[in-house]
Parts: C-alpha cells; sequence; structure tokens
C-alpha cells in the first residue's frame, strides 16, 4: 500500500500546484478559464494553441510560471507512474490481494476528482492561494498589450533585462531607444519598485522589467539583441530603419492632408 499512498499524495500535490499556477498566472490578467487551460496544459506538458501561447511567453511572469510547472509535470509524472509500477509488482504488499488494490486505487482516485471538480473546494482553494501569493509575492503584472488593445504593428510588452543583453548597464539616453521608435513607459526593479514615465538618466540593470511601446517587430529583435559590438551594429540598423519608417509616415500625412 505504500506505492498507493505515494501515488495519491502525488496526484493531490499535482491539483494543489496547477491551482496555485492557475491563481498567479490570473494575478498576471489572464482570464480565469485561461489560466486554468495554461496551468493544466503546462503541467501535463499537451502544448497551447498558438495565440495563448503567444501570450505567455512573451510575457516575463507568465513564462516563469510555465517553466516551473513544465519541471514540476515532467518530475510528478514520472513520480507517479513509479508509484503505481510498484503498487502493483510489488508481491510482498502484506498479502493485500490486487482486486482490493484496485478498488483502494479506483476509489482513492474518485474522491481527489470529486474535489478538484467541486466549486466550492474551488472558490475556498483559490481564496487561500490567493491571499498567500498577496502575501509573499508580487504577481500585479497586466498584460498592457490586450488591456489597452494596441492595434497595427505597434504593440505594448514586457521585457525581461538579462545579463548578456545591449541595454543591460546602460541609461535610457545612452540606448538612445527613441531613435529605434521604441517608448520605455515604465521600469520594474526586482525590489519591487516602479518607475514610471523614466528619464534618460534613469539605468537599466539586469533583472529589470521594461515596459515597452513600438513596433512588434522591433521590440523582438530588441529582446534578442546582444551586448556588445554586434548589439552596437545591431542599434545602428534599427535607427536606420525607424528613420524609414517615420519618412513614410510623414509622406503619408502629407498626402492626406493635400486631400480636399
Amino acid at each position: 500500500m505504500t506505492g498507493l499512498i505515494s501515488l495519491f499524495i502525488i496526484l493531490f500535490l499535482s491539483i494543489l500546484i496547477t491551482r496555485v499556477a492557475t491563481v498567479a498566472l490570473i494575478r498576471t490578467g489572464l482570464s480565469k478559464e485561461s489560466a486554468r487551460f495554461q496551468a493544466r496544459s503546462a503541467f501535463s506538458g499537451v502544448g497551447f494553441t498558438t495565440t495563448e501561447a503567444e501570450r505567455v511567453v512573451s510575457h516575463p511572469v507568465r513564462r516563469r510560471i510555465v517553466m516551473l510547472l513544465m519541471l514540476l509535470g515532467n518530475a510528478g509524472i514520472v513520480s507517479a507512474f513509479a508509484s503505481l509500477f510498484m503498487t502493483f509488482i510489488n508481491r510482498d504488499d502484506h498479502g493485500i490481494p490486487y482486486p482490493l488494490r484496485f478498488a483502494v486505487l479506483f476509489a482513492g482516485v474518485a474522491i481527489l476528482w470529486i474535489g478538484a471538480s467541486s466549486q466550492w473546494v474551488d472558490r475556498w482553494l483559490s481564496r487561500m492561494i490567493d491571499k498567500a501569493l498577496h502575501r509573499w509575492t508580487d504577481l500585479e503584472i497586466r498584460d498592457y498589450a490586450a488591456l489597452l488593445r494596441v492595434s497595427g504593428d505597434y504593440q505594448i510588452t514586457e521585457m525581461m533585462v538579462e545579463d548578456e543583453d545591449w541595454i543591460v548597464g546602460k541609461s535610457l539616453s545612452d540606448t538612445s531607444l527613441r531613435n529605434e521608435g521604441i517608448i520605455v513607459i515604465g521600469i520594474q526593479r526586482p525590489d519591487g519598485k516602479y518607475v514610471g514615465a523614466p528619464t534618460g538618466a534613469s539605468k537599466i540593470n539586469s533583472g529589470d522589467v521594461l515596459i515597452l511601446y513600438g513596433r512588434d517587430e522591433q521590440l523582438a529583435e530588441l529582446d534578442n539583441r546582444q551586448f556588445g559590438f554586434a548589439g552596437d551594429i545591431a542599434h545602428g540598423k534599427a535607427v536606420s530603419e525607424q528613420e524609414k519608417v517615420v519618412e513614410e509616415q510623414e509622406q503619408e500625412e502629407s498626402q492626406r492632408g493635400e486631400q480636399p
């Protein structure tokens, strides 16, 4: 019966982990249904739909939550199969017959399933998890692009600054991101401090989360831009491309102004 007990513990922890992840994803701005689907998909390793995957991987906090879920899910599935294997292979398990083992297995799984499907349990557990996350974590990071419904080639997104990024260690004035058509709306510091409408003197450090506005293609390139000479060249190219974009926009506006 040791294997069955281990299996029930693993299943219970799996349900609890996905519930915690669901509430955490909700606090980042996802709907309850979407957050539940993302958490279960990541934990089970079955994957996402394309649109919802983009909403997760483009968000630094959601990306960390999903990566942790994948890691725990792989460990949990392997442990569950190992426990199940031990339950029915071990012939010396206190002489308990196989039919009784099957009965205990199905009864235990049924109880866990009923508990996991209960609306009352869901509300109570979600409320407790939300209080715990509010007390010990800071996950109030919203999906600004979705909330503001930015359309066209422009979007608002968040970018986690890492040690090898081109912008790390620079001030905003040194990066000249505005010349690339990128505006830094805010900076979320690792200690929880938020710098709104940062000035050119604001320094960008590893671990910061930048809230950026600009063309989606340019934002993606900046996120992948590496520190050093190659990054400086990429910056120069981005500035040249933005000058062309501005010139085209000015021509379009000029033509509109000339129309009766």
